[in-house]
């Protein structure tokens, strides 16, 4: 399987969008400030995935996500519960 996943940082809120074959692994990474891109927005939570059995399906929605603010607003929407602070 792979997987397009919304990581939200607990110290800053911000959302971060990825794709990965091993979410398990990946979440990890992420925490364990593995990753250039997000090592100083660590620690993070999981707000979100989306599974697909093909790769270049999961690319191409993560694409989409980054691209295309619409796509980004549309799913904010739906989990809008997720991601609003406690």
């Amino acid at each position: 399987m792979h997987y397009v996943y919304v990581l939200k940082s607990v110290i800053l809120g911000e959302l971060y969008i990825g794709q990965t074959n091993d979410l398990k692994r990946r979440f990890v990474e992420h925490n364990d400030k593995k990753n250039i891109s997000t090592r100083y927005k660590a620690p993070f939570k999981l707000v979100y995935y989306e599974a697909y059995t093909s790769k270049s399906d999961a690319k191409h929605r993560e694409q989409m996500l980054k691209r295309f603010s619409g796509s980004m607003t549309h799913l904010k929407k739906r989990i809008k519960n997720s991601i609003v602070e406690v």
